[in-house]
């Protein structure tokens, strides 16, 4: 605007008066010759497109709107923007977005018990559905754990662990949840006549942990996701009808689970697929220990070996014989 202004100041004060006057000027002497007629009328014809030419400036000039007040105005709120920029993001979009999670909050403040009834009404109905999730839960684990009780005691028989009971205790817990329910599992056993149960993990020994351990694998060989299972010492206190047993069952659990056995029946010894021979020796005054997989006449006198204390024509015999028995 102030530049419209201008210009039009000069056009009207400076060059329409100026042009008028020599106009004037030249009228008074083209009579006297025709180039001064003709000066006369080309200054003419620039004085009127001037005058066009200063009402078109004027036009504009009146055509643009200013206010100091709205430009002082526009600035500050430039000021405020670039200054949010700084604080709470680098767009406007952003800056929006902050607000809006700020007066979310304020909202939440302002209604602070409404929302936290609404929170707790939300919790209980959570709460309800876990514990009719637990219930169920509960039921289930009550209902299968007779079922577990009765299989393994029947596998513990087959062990000789005649005596041995297993007990499982399903606690449910009225005001705590689990990651897994709301129970409590623990194995108990009763490894002799008369005597009270006591947790598994506390009373039993390696080698009837090692029975016990058999006795779940092969109830729960089916559904068991544990792709090696391992059983040091398992033939611990047991011989020949037991020793049997625990072969046969090593054996079933083995179709779906990798077994890792230590043994020094023959029994044992002579079901499995691959037999690994660990010794100990004394090489420059330090101790050893070297493993090798036996070949098929090697298994053969290592269980002659081990039945005996011997290897002899009667024990490659009966090694061979149990070789033969092998459970497919």
């Amino acid at each position: 605007m102030i530049v419209y202004g201008q210009v039009d100041e000069l056009i009207s004060e400076n060059g329409i008066d100026s042009i008028s006057m020599a106009i004037r000027l030249l009228e008074k002497i083209e009579n006297i010759d025709k180039k001064y007629e003709q000066a006369a009328s080309n200054l003419k014809s620039i004085y009127y497109e001037l005058q066009e030419i200063s009402r078109d400036i004027s036009d504009y000039k009146n055509d643009i709107y200013f206010d100091e007040e709205e430009r002082d105005f526009v600035e500050e709120r430039l000021d405020l923007i670039n200054s949010l920029k700084r604080k709470y993001g680098n767009t406007i979009e952003e800056i929006l977005s902050y607000k809006e999670e700020i007066e979310e909050e304020i909202k939440k403040i302002e209604n602070l018990e409404e929302y936290i009834n609404k929170l707790k009404e939300q919790k209980r109905k959570i709460e309800n559905e876990m514990n009719e999730l637990a219930n169920i839960m509960h039921d289930i684990r009550v209902n299968k754990s007779k079922e577990l009780i009765n299989n393994i005691n029947k596998e513990l028989e087959d062990l000789e662990m005649k005596n041995a009971k297993i007990n499982i205790h399903v606690d449910y817990l009225e005001n705590e949840f689990l990651k897994d329910g709301k129970d409590i599992v623990t194995f108990y056993i009763t490894t002799n006549v008369g005597e009270d149960e006591k947790e598994l993990s506390k009373v039993a020994s390696g080698g009837e942990m090692s029975r016990i351990m058999l006795a779940i694998k092969k109830v729960l060989a089916e559904t068991d996701k544990m792709p090696v299972l391992v059983f040091d010492e398992i033939d611990t206190g047991i011989s020949g009808k037991a020793a049997n047993s625990v072969a046969n069952k090593l054996k079933t659990i083995s179709k779906k689970h990798q077994i890792l056995c230590i043994s020094h029946l023959p029994n044992i010894a002579a079901s499995a697929d691959y037999n690994y021979f660990i010794s100990k020796n004394i090489k420059q005054e330090r101790t050893k220990t070297q493993i090798k997989l036996l070949e098929e006449n090697e298994v053969i006198r290592e269980i002659a070996r081990i039945s005996s204390g011997e290897i002899n024509e009667i024990t490659l015999k009966y090694a061979e014989k149990l070789r033969n028995k092998k459970v497919s």
